[in-house]
């Protein structure tokens, strides 16, 4: 086992050295984006290639001299076949940068190809708290499940909601947002009924929703990954849950911008915490939105996008405060503490985490010009990761 880690190192090593000798040859800035095309997790995969190729269009193919060349490849969201393609891309295709990952067993399965290569890794998507600290080399421009679910839990016991049962899919953001949220509702004086964890894959929320019901809390606290927030509002709508007295609430991923016209009326009046809206009502939102939507169909841009829009615009930071020479250490000196203004608002790296800052914003489903949009109501400012602001 040693050795086979030894001469996976060597080779990884290998290939960082032929890359720095393909910089001295001219050749393209390349970035490796690695990302669920096809599988339960598409719909993320389809939102930040999308948010990246806009990117590029917008502000031009060529950076400090350096021509950027994004080279797309598809895990199906299987974490194997993940670190496949990022030990191939970093030594036969001599990436410079790795980015996306919609899942964080994705994030995590590069951690190793990363640090032995001395290659950034920009994780887009996946949000569970601890994926930046499996690798001195990973900078997230995503969010993390905690970074919302607390402010939520805080305007929960504010506006009346005294009870709630929990409901989480089965792996890292799920179990980090239901423990933040738990935590925070808790000694807020509020009364957790059950927690309930559905598993990742082919899940089938109605037991669970059953279960809810039966306990017949005030609220049920949501969170799915992108992609499965319709089939948890339709299931909740069909079954009567808000007649009944329940209100739904949870993290963005519930009322995902992407899905959210297809919801209908039964998500009017859904609150949620998340770092991006659509309707975020600033300039630059308002431009990305219109861009994004011209450039892919009418498809309205949601917060993966924004995360694939903001890894890009970091990386397009770094490559030209490194005079456009790149390399894996400068790249990530000059990651750390890079601030800029966001479609989804202002947003930094903190220097000492590698994580996003950002503000949080509490959200209500409503119609506005006939869609349905989540309204920003509240505003969170510069909310680092609660998991390690403690």
């Amino acid at each position: 086992m040693k050795k086979r880690t030894f001469l996976g190192a060597a080779v990884l090593a290998a290939g960082a050295l032929a890359s720095g000798a393909a910089l001295a040859q001219g050749q393209p800035f390349k970035i490796g984006l690695i990302l669920p095309m096809t599988g339960p997790q598409a719909s993320t995969g389809r939102q930040i290639e999308a948010a990246a190729r806009l990117y590029v269009a917008q502000n031009g193919d060529a950076v400090a001299g350096r021509k950027v060349e994004l080279v797309v490849r598809d895990d199906t969201s299987l974490p194997d076949m993940t670190k496949r393609i990022a030990q191939e891309l970093v030594v036969n295709d001599h990436v410079d940068v790795l980015a996306g990952f919609g899942i964080t067993p994705a994030a995590l399965s590069t951690a190793p190809i990363a640090t032995q290569s001395k290659t950034p890794e920009v994780v887009m998507a996946a949000a569970t708290s601890t994926i930046v600290d499996a690798s001195p080399y990973i900078v997230r421009t995503s969010f993390t499940l905690p970074q919302a679910a607390v402010p939520l839990a805080d305007w929960a016991v504010k506006n009346g909601i005294k009870s709630v049962v929990t409901l989480v899919s089965d792996y890292g953001p799920g179990i980090d947002g239901e423990k933040a949220f738990v935590e925070r509702f808790k000694a807020n004086g509020g009364k957790v009924v059950e927690s309930l964890r559905v598993p990742l894959r082919n899940p089938d929320f109605s037991p669970f929703l059953q279960k809810a019901q039966d306990g017949h809390p005030d609220a049920l606290f949501v969170f799915v990954p992108s992609g499965t927030g319709a089939a948890v509002m339709k299931q909740f709508v069909q079954r009567g849950m808000a007649k009944a007295g329940i209100r739904l609430i949870g993290t963005g991923d519930i009322t995902d911008d992407d899905q959210l016209n297809d919801m209908g009326d039964g998500a009017l009046g859904v609150i949620t915490a998340h770092h991006y809206s659509a309707e975020h009502p600033s300039a630059l939102n308002k431009q990305f939105v219109a861009a994004f939507e011209k450039t892919n169909k009418g498809m309205r841009p949601n917060f993966m996008a924004v995360g694939g829009y903001d890894g890009m615009h970091l990386i397009y930071d770094a490559l030209k405060k490194t005079a456009g020479k790149g390399g894996g250490d400068a790249l990530l000196a000059a990651m750390k503490g890079d601030a800029f203004e966001s479609p989804r608002g202002p947003i930094s790296i903190d220097p000492q985490t590698r994580d996003i800052v950002q503000n949080i914003y509490l959200r209500k489903v409503e119609r506005v010009n006939g869609q349905l949009y989540n309204v920003e109501f509240e505003t969170f400012k510069d909310v680092k990761d609660p998991a390690k602001s403690k």
